[in-house]
């Protein structure tokens, strides 16, 4: 109670270590009347207010004295998003334009639609010999 005293008084200075089985001090308004609301463990002792100020006490079991909150260590698991091979397939895909054999208005120089015109029409007179054969 000791190391919470400078805290309950309003001296808000930079964090100081407290001791383990210190309770933890959180101001709840600013008004005149000072108010506090304290987290205590296990057996320990709610301090009383002096003066004007309130003293609001949360008593928790003491196994959960030097745990994670549970607002913090109890998060809904994640829906797992997209995959990493998707996300990296995808991204192949999209920059696929912007390769120099690729065919569109961002490749260099568009020597990728010379190259595929020049594909397709081998192809198509592949096509026309294969047919025109006995």
């Amino acid at each position: 109670m000791i190391a919470a005293l400078p805290l309950m008084l309003g001296a808000y200075g930079p964090a100081r270590a407290q001791p383990a089985d210190a309770p933890t001090v959180v101001p709840v308004s600013d008004t005149e009347e000072t108010s506090f609301a304290i987290i205590i463990y296990g057996d320990d002792v709610c301090p009383q207010g002096e003066g004007d100020e309130i003293v609001v006490c949360a008593r928790h079991p003491e196994s959960e004295r030097y745990r994670i909150p549970k607002r913090i260590r109890e998060k809904s698991p994640s829906s797992g998003g997209r995959g990493w091979a998707d996300q990296a397939a995808t991204m192949e895909e999209t920059q696929r334009e912007a390769l120099p054999s690729g065919c569109s208005v961002v490749s260099s120089s568009g020597i990728g639609c010379f190259i595929k015109a020049m594909q397709q029409w081998r192809a198509e007179r592949r096509q026309v010999q294969s047919e025109n054969e006995p």
